[in-house]
């Protein structure tokens, strides 16, 4: 087991392969010593959440294109348990050699350095980035009978009824747990968490109306297009291309809102430079698919076909932003 420091973390991810590739640790193609042909045969592809997860659709949503541009099986391996750590494990103690892959939630990497005190295999050494497939966007949706229509009526709602709401989330330490506590913090309101084993549970709690509100991660949108659920912002740096009505918080008063996370896919270190290149190559031109993005939309999530660059400047910003709310509320995981 891995010590891991909150302070250190940004510092880890800047190590994790995600800047040094940046810096120079990845080698270059052109420098790299050619591979044998590759692939030759199936490749895994690890999902460290389970079947019906986010990233478990963005997995199954790549695995024919990919398998079509690289001539060989992609096999999804749904790994789950312990906020993601269990399948990161497994990837980041794999074999380096570009048949074991990682489709994971950015929170893996951005979020657990912070609220575990140890983890089983070590961020700076152990995985590297290969490309952005989803920002995944997080709604403000509220029982419909909350005598509130919009977000300024919400925020004036809260205030006017200190810690009298309450929010739900998918467990302490959850990105929904964390947009909540950021959503506290910013606005200047209080309001009661109830953890539950995933958002599932929490969203059938908020259609019961025994909690107020949610962060949604997309799982609520057939509830809110049937007024079951009422959408009030988008917990994100831009409106929603499937709400475009819908105001972000920054736009509410927020200023610098974003609980999104970008998931992503990740290989052992030390993966091979052109096997990582090709892969990235394949991924983001798999998310011009419409077919691909279709099923990303579905999700409420946008496609993220990103350079290794900006893939490493959104995680970094990620990571600053849940580190800061973390050591603030003092957030630790199950």
């Amino acid at each position: 087991m891995h010590p891991v420091h909150p302070q250190l973390a940004r510092r880890r991810l800047l190590q994790l392969g995600l800047a040094g590739t940046l810096a120079g640790r990845w080698p270059s193609v052109r420098s790299a010593e050619s591979p044998p042909a590759w692939p030759a045969r199936p490749l895994r592809m690890v999902v460290n959440f389970p079947p019906g997860s986010s990233p478990d659709v963005l997995a199954r949503a790549l695995n024919l294109p990919l398998q079509q541009a690289l001539g060989a099986s992609v096999l999804v391996d749904n790994r789950a348990g312990a906020s993601g750590m269990i399948g990161a494990d497994l990837v980041a103690k794999a074999p380096a050699d570009g048949y074991t892959w990682l489709m994971t939630a950015g929170s893996t990497i951005t979020t657990n350095p912070f609220i575990y005190a140890r983890m089983p295999f070590d961020v700076e050494h152990d995985l590297m980035p290969v490309a952005a497939v989803a920002r995944i966007v997080l709604f403000l949706v509220v029982r419909p009978d909350l005598p509130v229509a919009n977000i300024a009526e919400f925020l004036a709602y809260l205030k006017d009824n200190p810690s009298r709401l309450s929010y739900g989330s998918a467990g302490n330490g959850t990105g929904l747990h964390l947009a909540g506590e950021m959503f506290k913090s910013q606005a200047g309101v209080s309001a009661l968490h109830v953890p539950f084993r995933g958002a599932s549970p929490a969203l059938q709690s908020l259609l019961a109306g025994q909690i107020d509100f949610l962060f949604d991660p997309g799982i609520a949108l057939g509830h809110v297009r049937s007024a079951r659920l009422r959408m009030l912002a988008v917990a994100a740096a831009q409106r929603s291309s499937l709400f475009p009505q819908i105001p972000t918080l920054q736009e509410a008063g927020l200023a610098g809102f974003d609980a999104g996370t970008t998931h992503g896919l990740y290989a052992p270190h030390g993966t091979p430079a052109p096997i990582v290149e090709r892969m990235h190559a394949q991924v983001n031109r798999a998310l011009l698919l419409p077919e691909v993005r279709r099923q990303i939309a579905a999700i409420g999530a946008e496609p993220s076909a990103l350079s290794l660059a900006q893939f490493t400047a959104q995680m970094l910003d990620d990571s600053a932003r849940y580190g800061a709310i973390v050591r603030e509320k003092q957030i630790r995981a199950d």
